[in-house]
């Protein structure tokens, strides 16, 4: 008799969800795009190390410039306006300062972008000497000063 219930239950529970048209399995549903921009969505880093891929990274923030700017970056609406003027361009933010003088002991320091810039994939490093040589090179720049 307990078996029978068990089995009466079970069949229940199936035709219930045929009815209804639940199959049980998870159904993935697809969304349009939301707005009419391209993402930009970044994470800015500065790591200790000779290259992106061995540095052990320091310090880290997001910034996202689309629809508005955003994420943990002290200065998103600059480092946004900085980015769209050399159109996502991240080497052209490297200059050199005139007047600083650093040494040239060699504990290498990168910057680096990994994320989404206007809708395409992009992946930038750049590799200083040091930190002073780095905060030389990028002073004059929101995107880098976090």
């Amino acid at each position: 008799m307990r078996f029978f219930l068990k089995t009466v239950g079970a069949t229940t529970l199936v035709a219930a969800c045929v009815m209804s048209g639940t199959t049980g399995t998870a159904q993935a549903k697809t969304t349009a795009p939301s707005g009419l921009y391209s993402p930009s969505s970044l994470v800015l880093a500065v790591g200790q190390g000779n290259d992106a891929a061995t540095a052990t990274m320091q310090r880290a923030v997001t910034l996202t410039c689309m629809p508005k700017a955003s994420g943990s970056h002290p200065s998103a609406a600059a480092a946004c306006a900085e980015l769209n003027s050399v159109d996502g361009q991240f080497a052209e933010l490297v200059g050199t300062a005139s007047g600083v003088a650093c040494t040239k002991e060699w504990k290498p320091v990168v910057v680096t972008v990994d994320g989404v810039w206007q809708g395409r994939r992009v992946a930038w490093s750049a590799t200083f000497s040091n930190n002073c040589e780095m905060g030389a090179s990028l002073s004059e720049g929101a995107a880098f000063s976090f």
